[in-house]
């Protein structure tokens, strides 16, 4: 099955930018040690879009900023029903795997760091979530992304089947 990727324009849009992490990279040379920063970062308007972008320079805050600058280039939108997400997903994004599942109102967010902040940018409220393999934050806000872009709605389903939303519930 083929993802289509929903793109949207950062017109008129209030959004909030969350850090995920920050990682000091040492380069080594015949004059001494360079200090370099890169940062990711996650921005969405709590509303159903979400980007996250990377960040590189000498100081932290410019690496902040060129990250919230990339995240805004890549915004997508994710369907959210009644605050939570319309099914069970997992995805994998290199040696990190992530599991989402959807949860009844008053739950939470249950996630780990990196998905946290990415379930939290999107604007879902309730959900129940779970990381294997690696940790690294790279690599499960890449596959928390993959996740939520699989994710379809009921009238996405019936518009692809070419049938009534009653019979996308009633099967």
């Amino acid at each position: 099955m083929t993802t289509t990727i929903r793109r949207v324009k950062t017109t008129d849009l209030e959004l909030k930018d969350r850090l995920v992490s920050i990682q000091r990279v040492t380069k080594v040379t015949k004059g001494g040690r360079t200090f370099s920063f890169s940062a990711i970062v996650v921005v969405g308007n709590e509303n159903g879009i979400v980007g996250y972008g990377l960040g590189k320079a000498n100081e932290v805050t410019t690496a902040i900023a060129k990250g919230v600058e990339d995240a805004k280039k890549n915004l997508v939108k994710i369907p959210v029903y009644k605050g939570t997400i319309p099914h069970e997903q997992i995805s994998k994004y290199g040696g990190a795997t992530v599991f989402l599942k959807p949860a009844s109102g008053g739950t939470g967010v249950k996630a780990g760091g990196a998905m946290r902040a990415v379930l939290e940018s999107v604007g879902i409220t309730d959900v129940l979530a779970k990381s294997k393999g690696s940790s690294n934050p790279h690599n499960l806000v890449k596959a928390t992304f993959a996740a939520l872009l699989e994710l379809r709605d009921a009238y996405t389903v019936a518009q692809h089947r070419n049938v009534s939303i009653e019979q996308v519930f009633n099967g």
